[in-house]
């Protein structure tokens, strides 16, 4: 089953890290990911740039608008994306309660929705037959 794990980070509790315990917490959290990836378990993810760098689509009153940032102030926001390949959500926890990531912010793990990414991947498939590509 794939997973996806949504890493938050307290900016404020990672940036207050002196530079080395923060380069030190980064580098744990490769080796936990290289360990994912030898066991099978790493599907994908990347990191995310702040949110202030960002900005949120919503529709409203017939049209898309747009506004800066994330929707809500919160004090901890998304800071990467993780793929994970377990047996189930129990194995997922397990797995993820062992990320060093989790300690400057929690991990949201959902299932994936594999019937709707069959959906997903079967338009692009017929987009790229469509397209010659």
């Amino acid at each position: 089953m794939k997973f996806v794990c949504l890493g938050y980070i307290d900016i404020a509790k990672y940036n207050a890290l002196p530079e080395e315990q923060r380069n030190a917490l980064m580098e744990e959290c490769f080796a936990y990911d290289n360990e994912l990836r030898q066991g099978g378990h790493f599907a994908g993810g990347g990191a995310l740039d702040l949110p202030e760098n960002g900005v949120t689509l919503r529709y409203q009153e017939y049209q898309v608008q747009v506004t800066d940032g994330p929707f809500v102030e919160t004090k901890e926001q998304i800071g990467g994306i993780l793929l994970l390949e377990a047996r189930d959500l129990n194995h997922a926890i397990q797995l993820m309660s062992k990320h060093p990531g989790v300690k400057i912010g929690p991990f949201e793990i959902r299932p994936a929705d594999e019937a709707m990414n069959l959906v997903i991947a079967a338009v692009a498939e017929q987009f790229a037959k469509d397209a010659g590509l």
